[in-house]
């Protein structure tokens, strides 16, 4: 489950060029006069080798590993970062403790809004064991307490899309930032919390990481309150994406379109 849904108030892709279809290719060929080159090439045969090479090969392409980039931290310090403004004061974005916070992050998951779309409803054991998967794994995920005018009030995680699974379904570039977000208690949601948060933490990620030119999402399709945020934050809706858990609105900020949206 990837869970920027909960209460948030969720990128896209950028058109393809398609280019020249296999199809097209064919029919500008059929109108060409073969040569005798042609026809020699069209009796070629593959070597029975070629065709058991292509069956052993997995048809997905491998996850890339950020060792062999010498990559020391996969999403720039995200305890440096400091403070931001939004419109409803000043907002940081605090890397998450297990023993400080825990508790608070268990009793949010718990919560049947945020339960609905992140699905970690239960004893405080699957809490932990989500953020401790995060804490102790490579970096490419940094779960944060989302700390607004001094209270903790959200839930973010932070991650590099570029190495996630959802980069296999849409065209990942380096250094894609993907966010999470659930707003906390019952007294922060349906405030209009979540487009401004959401603004000020892309902000925060283009202002950090000068690598990452876009910052994607993937709310539920269902979570229309998620997606609207996202809207308003400067996201736009790239397609609807079939994971493995869910129908996602993938969402997306482009660095280039950062003063425009």
């Amino acid at each position: 489950m990837s869970p920027i849904e909960a209460s948030a108030d969720s990128v896209a892709v950028p058109g393809f060029d398609p280019g020249i279809s296999p199809r097209a290719s064919a029919s500008a060929s059929a109108n060409q006069s073969p040569s005798r080159d042609c026809e020699n090439t069209l009796n070629l045969r593959l070597p029975e080798e070629f065709f058991a090479l292509c069956a052993e090969k997995d048809h997905r392409a491998p996850m890339p590993d950020p060792a062999a980039h010498g990559e020391a931290d996969l999403l720039d310090h995200i305890d440096d970062w400091g403070l931001t403004s939004t419109p409803a004061g000043p907002f940081h974005l605090l890397p998450v403790h297990i023993e400080r916070d825990l508790p608070l992050i268990h009793r949010w998951m718990n919560y049947p809004a945020v339960a609905e779309f992140w699905e970690l409803a239960g004893p405080q054991a699957l809490t932990e064991n989500h953020l401790r998967t995060q804490l102790t794994g490579d970096g490419r995920s940094v779960p944060c307490l989302g700390v607004l005018d001094g209270t903790p009030m959200s839930y973010w995680e932070i991650y590099r899309a570029d190495l996630d699974p959802l980069a296999r379904h849409y065209p990942a570039r380096p250094h894609d930032t993907g966010i999470h977000l659930l707003i906390g208690d019952d007294t922060d949601r349906g405030r209009g919390l979540g487009g401004g948060l959401l603004r000020a933490v892309a902000d925060l990620v283009l202002d950090n990481r000068p690598a990452c030119a876009r910052i994607l999402a993937e709310p539920d399709i269902r979570n229309t309150p998620s997606v609207a945020a996202f809207l308003s934050a400067g996201f736009r809706f790239s397609a609807e994406v079939d994971l493995p858990d869910k129908q996602a609105a993938l969402m997306v900020r482009d660095r280039s379109l950062r003063d425009l949206l």
